[in-house]
């Protein structure tokens, strides 16, 4: 066994990278898989409040990085999914305190008792970003279908590549498919179009995300929610199961305005 490292990210922050963390995790831990994540956003701790292990925390990824503890007496297991782990940010600490290589030597240490590692990235392309791409074996990139969030995926994805982290892999979240219907949002082919990355996830508008996300219970694990049938799909796909997409592919009023924001890199 040895874990593959999925590092979840975006250029534009409040895009629900976390949420997707954990749902993630969640999900293919349901599925058996034996999962670990770990929220690298220092400072701002929040994979642990979706996950709802907020009151079980004692060390942190800083205490194992500094040594102050063994990995395992950082790691939260969740007592809903056997095979799902948390390692939690710390709160205290700004992202100088983790490097990139503290992050591969980690995720080393990990990968033999494990099947996939999920690392929750801070938004942004400063040091936290490189911290939590350093060790991944693949990126993914979420983005919302609004102009500002699919120029900064746009802008990631390129940083990924300079990286040597490429291709990126794509995750649209909160689609909503009338609005998509009507022509006044930007379609999941647009952005696709836009971007020329490989989708691998359309999540979409959903009210239970917000209520789940709150009483820390993942949405993945509700069998009755259009969102929890996305991220169980993302997580079939990331398994190597072929799970045809949500098909919402009428061309919104906004193509055409974020279209050439992108091709000539311009600002507002």
């Amino acid at each position: 066994m040895s874990a593959k490292v999925i590092t979840v990210t975006s250029g534009k922050g409040g895009v629900g990278k976390t949420t997707i963390t954990a749902n993630l995790g969640a999900a293919l831990a349901a599925q058996g898989q034996r999962v670990v994540c770990i929220d690298a956003d220092i400072g701002l701790r929040n994979l642990d409040v979706v996950l709802g292990l907020e009151n079980r925390i004692v060390y942190d990824l800083v205490d194992i990085v500094e040594g102050r503890c063994r990995m395992r007496q950082a790691m939260i297991r969740d007592k809903r999914n056997e095979g799902l782990y948390l390692i939690p940010a710390a709160q205290t600490r700004d992202k100088s305190a983790v490097s990139p290589s503290d992050m591969v030597r980690l995720c080393d240490e990990l990968r033999p008792e494990h099947d996939w590692i999920i690392i929750d990235s801070p938004a942004g392309i400063e040091r936290g970003f490189r911290n939590a791409i350093a060790a991944a074996d693949r990126v993914f990139v979420v983005t919302n279908p609004e102009v500002s969030a699919v120029r900064d995926a746009d802008r990631i994805i390129g940083l990924i590549e300079a990286e040597g982290k490429g291709p990126a892999k794509l995750i649209i979240n909160r689609i909503n498919a009338d609005m998509v219907r009507k022509g006044d949002m930007i379609s999941t082919q647009d952005i696709v179009d836009l971007l020329a990355v490989e989708l691998i996830g359309i999540i979409p508008e959903d009210s239970q995300v917000i209520i789940s996300t709150n009483q820390g219970s993942p949405i993945s694990l509700d069998g009755k929610s259009a969102a929890g049938e996305a991220f169980r799909n993302i997580s079939r796909r990331m398994m190597g199961a072929e799970i045809p997409f949500i098909d919402l592919s009428k061309r919104g009023n906004v193509f055409k305005r974020i279209s050439n924001l992108i091709r000539s890199g311009g600002g507002d």
